[in-house]
């Protein structure tokens, strides 16, 4: 009886309150969340550089682009599921509520075993592919074999964590992240600093750490915390749902699998032309830029519910104003945080290479890297909006777009010709044109929104 009266709050929460209340009673605790999670990864780089060296730093940056892949999988999940689940609770579709669990965990099941079998079996010369060479390939290699063994808990973890938010429960989220983190920082402490692990030590805390935020999913969804019928133990393969998930769900794996090309060609032009510690720059600079990002990924995360329980409902109006408001949210969020990296990038730089004094030309890379941050948020809101609005089809293209036609002919040729400086002077460019793009598309759906030209998947509504 409370979990209904809980479900129906929220519920009418999401689709009466005025967007602004609603968009800070979610998204404070979805950006909270997503900063603990980005907080992982730093502070993976600052225990490996820190207390292992410029090398096992570099090493680590070419195989964390690897390691993103089970998030990519575990996104797509979270991601597919969550939309189908926040269409489902608008629309009162209960029988897709009560399946819906069973088949995320049948999906993380399942790809985790067949990741980590691919991953062992290809290591490296996965981590050759991402440049490495010598000392990096080894050490590359050792962090991301150990982080293989984790993989059905980084994808499930997060896969849970996203079915969460979509539910709108962000506070809860919120916890589960952070309990992940605390159990990384104090592993990796032990394994590396006390143990003297090395990179090894780093992947087997974030494996931890993983492992500890997929029981708290399974701990929330057990005592019936959860807005709906959740089953945390079933394991069921319905093909209307399933299908449901990877359509929604696939441009989150897109944009990761995008991202590691990305990775790829950035990373073999700076092993091609650069040093170690070119390498091992970019792998900072790009954690920090990252990072960064993390307060937009918490307001994407809160805008999925937003956007599919009001599009579920078909109310058009409030889907096109959630997606401006929180556009503009993440903005604001951002900003004084970009300022301050502008203004001051060696503070942030020497968390992680402690002993290095950056020229001239570094800074100035490092700026130029980084621009473009506080625009960028109707990118990402665009990720989140069309899937949850049941077309994925722009966010996917626009997806690959982004890196084969752009990103792959501008690393391939310009590094080469101009040196290490157009890796950052391309990416600005790129998201120039992105960022353009998008407006674009996002204007034309909203047009088509106004129309009321909505049509929910039939295999939503029916799927059993």
């Amino acid at each position: 009886m409370s979990a209904t009266l809980d479900k129906n709050k929220q519920k009418q929460m999401i689709l009466n309150d005025n967007l602004w209340s609603v968009m800070l009673k979610l998204s404070w605790p979805a950006v909270v969340a997503m900063v603990l999670y980005g907080l992982n990864t730093v502070f993976d780089a600052i225990f490996v550089g820190r207390f292992v060296g410029e090398s096992a730093l570099a090493g680590v940056s070419l195989a964390y682009p690897l390691t993103q892949l089970s998030l990519g999988v575990g996104s797509l999940i979270g991601v597919g599921a969550g939309s189908a689940l926040s269409i489902a609770i608008g629309a009162e579709d209960i029988k897709t509520q009560k399946r819906l669990l069973g088949n995320a965990n049948y999906l993380s099941i399942v790809t985790g075993i067949i990741f980590m079998i691919i991953g062992l079996i290809f290591s490296t010369s996965l981590v050759r592919m991402m440049g490495g060479r010598g000392e990096e390939l080894i050490l590359g290699n050792e962090y991301f074999r150990v982080t293989l063994y984790g993989s059905i808990f980084w994808i499930a973890g997060l896969a849970g964590n996203m079915i969460v938010r979509a539910e709108g429960k962000m506070k809860s989220a919120a916890v589960m992240m952070g309990s992940g983190l605390i159990v990384n920082i104090i592993a990796n402490y032990i394994l590396i600093v006390l143990l003297g692990f090395g990179v090894e030590g780093a992947a087997w805390g974030t494996n931890i750490g993983m492992v500890v935020y997929t029981l708290s999913s399974l701990i929330y969804f057990s005592k019936g915390r959860a807005t709906f019928d959740a089953r945390p133990f079933s394991i069921n393969r319905d093909k209307a749902i399933v299908k449901d998930i990877f359509s929604m769900g696939i441009p989150s794996l897109i944009m990761t699998v995008m991202t590691l090309l990305q990775a790829i060609v950035v990373l073999n032009a700076i092993s091609n032309y650069g040093t170690t510690f070119d390498v091992a720059f970019y792998g900072v600079v790009y954690r920090i830029f990252t990072f960064l990002l993390t307060p937009i990924f918490g307001l994407m995360r809160a805008l999925q519910p937003v956007i599919g329980i009001n599009f579920g409902a078909q109310k058009n109006d409030r889907v096109i104003s959630s997606f401006k408001i929180f556009a503009v949210a993440s903005s604001l969020i951002m900003f004084p945080f970009w300022l301050i990296n502008m203004i001051a990038p060696q503070f942030a730089l020497n968390l992680m290479m402690p002993s290095n004094v950056f020229d001239a030309s570094s800074i100035m890379n490092f700026r130029i890297f980084m621009i473009l941050l506080p625009v960028l948020p109707i990118i990402f809101m665009s990720m989140t909006f069309f899937p949850a609005i049941n077309n994925g089809k722009p966010a996917s293209i626009m997806g690959i777009s982004r890196q084969l036609l752009f990103y792959v002919p501008v690393m391939l040729i310009f590094p080469r010709l101009y040196g290490i400086k157009w890796v950052y002077i391309g990416s600005f460019l790129i998201d120039s044109i992105i960022i353009l793009w998008v407006f674009i598309i996002v204007k034309r759906e909203f047009n088509i929104l106004r129309g009321n030209r909505t049509q929910l998947k039939p295999n939503i509504e029916n799927a059993s």
